[in-house]
């Protein structure tokens, strides 16, 4: 039987820059709901929201004091079940992200947890310093915030925060918490919510005494909470509430490999339906987002094919290039020269892929990146800690940090979404709480809804082919001119039939030979991103950003 998840196409709503339906400059779930029409429109059938949930935001939402309420500024319950029986009646899914590796410092439980007598105490990792409580309890180094310790004052004891000081980890070790999370996800399955993104999940289990990490100027200790020793333990435990309902989970996973996430999404006995990974999106940085590197187009195919080839017939791939953790894919992967046509390249090279796609809000329309004057004009808490680090351990000067900082910060994708040229791109009549992207007057909704030529209408038509084709659903994956710097082309095949899926990543011309076995002049050319799309003998030039797809019945 086939899991109805995966003949999926996501949105990815960031709520905060989704559309403002209030005029208060933030956006919130009016805003969704005077949107679901257009998500209908685009062929979506399952939305993921990032955390709607009441938050400080010291990590816009991932900083959750409440699990079981909207934020105010989003709106409230009555309204967000509004929105869910808006996108039920339109046939769409809708899921929540869960975070539970963490809470905010404002939660109740962590509040309740500083008294060292508290039931609640055992909640979090709180733990007495070295040297008389002089230093914190190990080495370990944040993801997002310097040390990975904050100390209480009043009590003399230090709490673990693995990302920002404001956001401090649960202990799952005990089984109180784990009951917490079993009964927040029960709570939004009643309601009616379709499934769960979990937050990185596999870092929920530390390893017991929590000793000192390998000494890295970044993610110090990392390896003794990545794949903890009850992780596997634990996601069982919450996979049996999920399976009592009709849903389904997708886990996030740092410094995850095919290998290690089969033993989490291996359909013979998966904890997760699908996991989130990060190799393909590493393909300009090096170790961390913050140090942009060239784009290497040959590890990026690697990592594809790879996670293409292992899971086959094992278990089912998430498709993504864009989310609210990375800049925008065309700035990065494509060209913002050719964006048009990098634009609909980069949609048919992943999402013609074996797997669920997903897509993030605003990346139909070619949204790109943005560009402030100093680094206080940004509100990423990630980006401002990688750049104190740039600075401060690294050793650069501050001009090459700052010039890190613009490409790699995760505000690049959170900008405002564009819907139309009026000010403020349409999404708010009120001051927006980030700034529009000055180039929304050429970018936006309405001007690519309606120009047939738009990415905004190739995503649409490349969504409902791949809804319906069975061979970009189901087919088996196979990679050619593997050693090419510039192109990525890949076959899929099904009872039959197959298709051709040809991308060029270069602003030249490139020679192409179609590979052994196919005949162009027998195959259909669709989605193309070009006019004209002649062939001669067996094979043609690629034009610059050139996508082709062929069909053979």
């Amino acid at each position: 039987m086939k899991d109805w998840y995966k003949e999926l196409v996501v949105y990815q709503i960031w709520p905060r820059s989704f559309c403002d339906g209030n005029g208060d400059g933030i956006g919130d779930l009016e805003g969704v709901l005077s949107k679901l029409d257009y998500l209908q429109d685009l062929g979506i059938n399952c939305i993921w929201f990032s955390p709607l949930y009441p938050s400080p935001n010291a990590d816009f939402g991932y900083d959750i004091a409440d699990y079981r309420n909207i934020h105010k500024e989003y709106g409230n319950l009555d309204l967000f079940k509004q929105v869910l029986d808006g996108a039920h009646k339109r046939g769409m899914k809708v899921i929540m992200d869960l975070v539970v590796n963490h809470t905010s410092d404002e939660h109740e439980w962590f509040i309740k947890s500083k008294d060292p007598s508290s039931p609640y105490h055992d909640y979090y990792f709180w733990r007495k310093g070295r040297l008389g409580g002089k230093l914190p309890p190990n080495n370990w180094l944040s993801c997002f915030e310097g040390k990975a310790w904050e100390k209480d004052e009043k009590s003399g004891e230090y709490y673990l925060h693995v990302f920002a000081k404001k956001q401090p980890d649960l202990n799952h070790d005990n089984p109180k918490v784990r009951q917490e999370v079993k009964d927040i996800m029960k709570f939004w399955l009643d309601m009616g919510v379709d499934g769960f993104r979990e937050d990185v999940i596999t870092f929920i289990s530390k390893r017991p005494g929590l000793p000192d990490g390998f000494p890295l100027p970044i993610g110090c200790g990392i390896e003794h909470y990545m794949d903890g020793p009850n992780i596997h333990k634990y996601l069982k435990e919450y996979r049996e509430v999920t399976d009592k309902y009709d849903c389904f989970t997708v886990g996030e996973a740092p410094m995850m490999t095919p290998d290690n996430a089969l033993k989490y999404v291996d359909e013979r006995h998966k904890e997760l339906d699908m996991m989130f990974h990060f190799q393909h999106i590493e393909a300009d940085a090096f170790l961390i987002d913050f140090l942009q590197t060239k784009f290497r187009l040959k590890e990026m195919k690697k990592a594809f094919t790879t996670w293409q080839n292992k899971l086959n017939g094992r278990a089912w791939n998430t498709l993504y290039i864009e989310n609210h953790d990375h800049p925008r894919i065309i700035s990065r992967y494509g060209s913002e020269k050719y964006r048009v046509q990098s634009g609909k390249m980069l949609a048919n090279m992943y999402m013609l892929q074996q797997g669920t796609p997903f897509v993030y809000q605003g990346q139909e329309l070619g949204m790109l990146n943005t560009r402030l004057n100093s680094i206080d004009d940004y509100v990423d808490c990630f980006v401002k800690n990688n750049y104190d680090v740039a600075i401060n351990k690294l050793h650069m000067n501050k001009e090459k940090a700052f010039e890190f900082a613009v490409k790699s910060t995760r505000d690049n994708s959170r900008t405002p979404v564009q819907w139309d040229d009026s000010e403020n791109a349409g999404f708010t009549t009120g001051t927006p709480w980030f700034p529009v992207n000055k180039n929304y007057k050429e970018i936006n909704a309405k001007a690519e809804m309606a120009d047939p030529d738009s990415i905004y209408n190739h995503y649409k038509k490349l969504i409902k082919f791949k809804k319906e084709n069975e061979v970009a659903k189901w087919g088996d994956y196979k990679e050619y001119y593997k050693n090419s710097d510039k192109l990525y082309v890949y076959s899929r095949s099904y009872n039959g039939k197959s298709i051709l899926v040809i991308n060029s990543f270069s602003d030249e011309r490139v020679p192409f030979e179609a590979p052994k076995g196919f005949d162009l002049e027998k195959g259909t050319p669709i989605l193309c991103n070009y006019e004209n799309n002649f062939v001669q003998g067996n094979g043609f030039k690629l034009r610059p950003y050139e996508t082709r797809v062929y069909t053979f019945e």
